[in-house]
């Protein structure tokens, strides 16, 4: 008989989680035998503070190790039920098992810890975090995955049932590209959602169409996003890796008949080895091209590839935010920074002089340019290039210096010479919002010799996830 083969990481008994990491995990500490080298971190998954655990390491790094529970002597007091089904298999919403009111702690903690510890700048007092107005059904798009090797629950695995189906529609498991979770029911958009995904899955497989295999790159079904809106319009785009019309058609007629509510049907055929329909052409097959979104008395035209904040309800409150800290005069020239298809430049245009809106994607300039047109906005102008190319002595003279700058970048935060172009333009203020703290810190320590930090906001836009949004206003120092 072969033997057993033992585990080549160790099983730490009675671990005690302390806190909550960054990344989603908690954290626990361990002696070490050498106690000149500190506490060992463990960062565990599927835990809170508080919890008392023996935990498998299964990830060893230089400075730490990750592992999961194997068995709880201790749960903590600040547990409670997650509300959705498909927790602790699903990746997203991991933080469902600590109430909303412990979330926003940890998030506030989170954020300061991160600045503190990374910016090692001046700081003041860091506002309450914003907390969501909705904890369920607060997104506004979604994108589902087609398998025909979906993921196998645990109970499946164990049971004596032969199965035979394999098709699903839901989301990735973690560190499993090739792995889809079926999903039954989300509690991230509201319905119609739930019941369109239900209804093509199910056509799909009544109708013997193949789904996706990411390892053969083979398949039929690929990908689908459901996109809502405050307006109650609908928007679907179905990914197809072949370009059989007379498939896609008789299923989206076929959800078009179930669901009339879905204002814009939409397809693109993806035979590429990403899933990124960016820089594919979308067919619009019923219903209109876009929808609309609503946010005070600014309309905006989303299309299938435009960018627009998925929590729509925080976002208002978040750019509400940037109009506090700006307190605009009327007589601003505000420059935008990756302003995407304008959404903050339309929001605050009626409040200031001339908003300057600067992004790298075409496409959204153009979505940006037509949100201003829609809503008769005469003092917005867009720029489509690289950043820290656009931002020229050259550009200045010709469309002013700004008197704030406002800056919403991606999670990589901002290129040094950006920073030294925001430097050189030397505005009033700069507003910087970031989905990504430890970037952000990075940044205004850069900026630190020039800009002190007045106010910090950070704003929950992601419920039971790890995910923060933080608003930094700095204001130029006069030496």
């Amino acid at each position: 008989m072969a033997r057993r083969k033992r585990n080549r990481y160790p099983l730490y008994e009675k671990v005690e989680i302390t806190d909550l990491a960054i990344e989603g995990k908690a954290i626990g500490k361990v002696k070490n035998k050498n106690p000149e080298q500190g506490d060992l971190t463990i960062f565990v998954s599927g835990a809170v503070p508080g919890d008392i655990a023996d935990v498998q390491i299964n990830k060893k790094k230089k400075n730490y190790k990750e592992g999961y529970p194997v068995k709880f002597h201790k749960y903590s007091e600040k547990r409670i039920e997650a509300p959705c089904r498909h927790f602790g298999i699903c990746g997203g919403c991991t933080r469902q098992q600590l109430s909303y009111d412990e979330q926003l702690k940890y998030k506030q903690k989170q954020i300061e810890d991160v600045l503190k510890r990374i910016a090692k700048i001046e700081l003041p007092e860091i506002n309450k975090i914003l907390p969501a107005p909705e904890i369920q059904y607060y997104r506004n798009k979604l994108e589902f995955s087609f398998s025909n090797a979906r993921w196998l629950t645990e109970e499946e695995v164990k049971s004596d049932k032969n199965i035979s189906d394999f098709k699903a529609l839901g989301f990735h498991i973690p560190g499993r590209f090739d792995k889809i979770l079926d999903i039954e029911e989300c509690l991230l958009q509201k319905s119609p959602s739930n019941e369109i995904r239900l209804f093509i899955k199910n056509f799909a497989v009544k109708n013997n169409y193949d789904f996706f295999n990411l390892y053969k790159k083979e398949g039929f079904l690929r990908n689908l996003i459901i996109r809502t809106s405050e307006t109650n319009e609908i928007m679907i785009i179905l990914s197809v890796f072949e370009n059989d019309t007379e498939k896609i058609y008789r299923i989206l007629d076929a959800v078009s008949e179930k669901f009339p509510e879905i204002t814009s049907i939409n397809y693109v055929i993806n035979n590429k080895l990403n899933d990124s329909i960016t820089d594919l052409k979308i067919i619009n097959y019923k219903g209109k091209d876009h929808i609309s979104e609503k946010m005070d008395d600014i309309k905006y035209i989303i299309g299938p590839k435009s960018f627009y904040q998925t929590n729509s309800k925080q976002a208002k409150n978040l750019y509400q935010t940037v109009k506090k800290f700006a307190d605009f005069t009327g007589n601003e020239t505000v420059y935008d920074l990756y302003t995407g298809t304008g959404t903050i430049a339309n929001f605050i245009a009626e409040e200031v002089k001339k908003v300057i809106g600067l992004e790298y994607v075409e496409e959204a300039v153009k979505d940006a340019e037509k949100n201003s047109e829609i809503n008769n906005i005469t003092n917005t102008a867009f720029f489509a290039g690289d950043i820290k190319n656009l931002l020229t002595e050259d550009f200045f003279r010709q469309n002013g210096k700004p008197d704030v700058i406002i800056t919403d970048p991606p999670r990589a935060g901002m290129h040094k010479n950006v920073i030294n172009a925001i430097i050189n333009a030397s505005p009033e203020k700069i507003i910087y919002i970031s989905c990504n703290a430890a970037t952000q810190a990075r940044d205004i320590q850069l900026l630190d010799s020039n800009y002190k930090v007045e106010k910090v906001q950070p704003v929950d836009m992601f419920p039971h996830t790890h995910h923060t949004e933080n608003i930094i206003l700095l204001k130029r120092r006069y030496i």
